[in-house]
């Protein structure tokens, strides 16, 4: 991965309001085994908690926060180490009932079914990311497993993914969508990603959390329509670039063959990780009509082959200009990080971009039939 995306940090991050944005509302209700805690209406920014409304338990757990906030907007609602999501708009009457030892399991929400929604999401997502969090730690320790394990999480993969898209329909235009944002990539599942964005932008678009995911989807989609050129059944730009060995290669010498042309570095790790899954693949279908064409961003000629040989890439088409980051076949196609991938059928023709793991697997499994 080019980055490991946070569980619900995208529902809370740092915002200017203007005064005239603020807007009143209630938070009130009882926690049980918490006589004389102190409850809190917060955001997160960065590491540390913005409060915006405090109070404390009553004897008999009741409590009630009232006031204005900055803006209609994703909130906290926390109580010791424990805390809760909350979707808060002008004049909201939120009530909370809960025990404090147990909190982020025994709690009930009234009057706002998105928060209670968003919750119910969230604690899915937890418990997602804890299976392949999981699944990533027995790899490490059985790397000889790497197939059964990759086997095994991708059914739950699927599963989590049906899920997804099951409560984007179940919930139109709800404030409980955002977190799925968090588990989305744009890149390869753009049009789901949209979907949500325009769900989100429909049901709460006073809320300057779904702004700034408005302006995060604007600059994913100019990045789209500016590689649309990449776009699968399009044929691939042809290039010539040098070998090692200073003999030209070119794309196009590769017709006839699958081809995945793999942009990557020797001092990039998550490249680096990502060659060994690479090599396997080429080893089970470079005879049935498979190969990598491997376009290297480094810029020191010594520290390109040493990597070649320790990751072991065995295919011939390694090639460079040793340009580093002004490589021209990455100026060509527009290559803004790594790794980045491209996959083209026998003709030429793109199949797909940004394929790795378990999806290149999947995909020349699919082509090749085994």
């Amino acid at each position: 991965m080019k980055c490991i995306k946070g569980l619900i940090t995208i529902l809370f991050f740092g915002c200017l309001w203007s005064v005239n944005a603020q807007v009143k509302v209630k938070v009130s209700g009882e926690i049980f085994n918490g006589t004389g805690d102190s409850v809190y209406v917060s955001q997160i920014n960065g590491n540390k908690y913005l409060d915006h409304l405090k109070g404390k338990l009553d004897k008999k757990g009741n409590f009630v926060l009232e006031g204005k906030i900055p803006a209609p907007d994703y909130y906290v609602f926390r109580i010791g180490t424990h805390s809760i999501n909350i979707v808060l708009r002008n004049n909201a009457d939120l009530k909370i009932y809960g025990d404090a030892q147990k909190f982020a399991q025994f709690h009930n929400i009234v009057n706002s079914d998105e928060t209670v929604k968003l919750n119910e999401f969230v604690d899915q997502m937890r418990l997602y990311n804890y299976k392949k969090d999981s699944a990533t730690q027995y790899l490490r320790l059985h790397p000889e497993q790497e197939k059964a394990i990759n086997e095994s999480f991708y059914l739950v993969y699927l599963e989590f993914k049906t899920y997804k898209e099951r409560f984007l329909e179940e919930n139109p235009n709800s404030a409980a969508l955002l977190p799925i944002l968090s588990e989305v990539d744009p890149e390869k599942e753009f049009p789901f990603y949209e979907k949500v964005v325009q769900n989100l932008l429909v049901g709460f678009a006073d809320s300057p959390s779904i702004q700034q995911t408005k302006l995060q989807y604007e600059q994913m989609l100019a990045k789209k329509q500016a590689l649309s050129f990449l776009d699968p059944g399009k044929e691939a730009p042809d290039f010539t670039q040098n070998k090692s060995d200073g003999t030209p290669l070119k794309l196009s010498d590769l017709r006839g063959m699958v081809v995945l042309v793999d942009f990557w570095a020797s001092w990039c790790g998550p490249c680096r990780q990502e060659n060994p899954n690479v090599v396997r693949l080429y080893e089970k279908y470079k005879d049935a009509g498979f190969t990598v064409m491997s376009v290297s961003l480094d810029n020191n000629q010594a520290n390109w082959l040493k990597a070649i040989e320790k990751d072991k890439l065995s295919w011939p088409n390694h090639v460079s200009d040793l340009l580093g980051w002004k490589n021209e076949v990455a100026k060509l196609y527009r290559v803004t990080g790594i790794p980045f991938t491209v996959l083209l059928d026998k003709e030429g023709k793109i199949i797909n971009k940004n394929l790795r793991g378990a999806d290149l697997e999947n995909t020349l499994k699919a082509i090749f039939g085994f």
